[in-house]
């Protein structure tokens, strides 16, 4: 337990590659449980999630969905975690391991642009449809972060799943990530 306590009250900021790829800001509240704010880019849902958004809000009665692309997205995660030292149970000589497990709330936006037709005027144009989508829900996570020895950055890699309460109830995201943060 030592290492984590020597570590414990580190404050940290870096990048977080995955989804979503954000700026990850995290410090200690005490020995064992951290909270996190990230701010960055979500990334976009399947074609099928923007085609039934789409055939169920139609722009107009007769419209066909032909396409869509995204654009603009952002998220913004606010989230706890409780951590457990596995640097003695890992005989790990240099460095300090720790597990952690977390919840915490996702918003997330992304700009859709549906192409669309209407198949009852024969030589219709493509139209177009601008929309924001966006998502609110919780989250829950786990992963692993090592702290250097010599080094004021740590690694770490996780997990989790992201569950839609706003605009599509229950619509799961399995989200992932590997990252760094300088420890200041």
């Amino acid at each position: 337990m030592l290492p984590l306590l020597t570590f414990g009250q580190e404050t940290g900021i870096g990048l977080r590659l995955g989804e979503p790829l954000s700026i990850t800001y995290k410090t200690f509240i005490d020995d064992v449980f951290s909270i996190e704010a990230m701010v960055g880019s979500a990334g976009a849902n399947s074609a099928q999630y923007y085609q039934r958004a789409f055939d169920n809000n139609l722009p107009a009665p007769n419209a066909f969905y032909s396409g869509h692309s995204t654009s603009n997205s952002f998220s913004f995660n606010l989230r706890g975690a409780y951590h457990e030292d596995f640097t003695s149970d890992l005989n790990i000589e240099s460095g300090y391991l720790l597990g952690y497990a977390g919840a915490g709330v996702q918003l997330r936006s992304v700009r859709v642009d549906y192409a669309y037709t209407n198949p009852v005027s024969s030589g219709a144009p493509i139209l177009r449809d601008r929309r924001t989508n966006i998502d609110f829900g919780p989250e829950i996570f786990g992963g692993a972060e090592y702290y250097f020895d010599d080094l004021p950055i740590n690694v770490f890699a996780e997990i989790g799943l992201f569950m839609e309460v706003l605009n599509r109830f229950g619509h799961v995201r399995l989200q992932g990530a590997i990252g760094a943060r300088y420890l200041f």
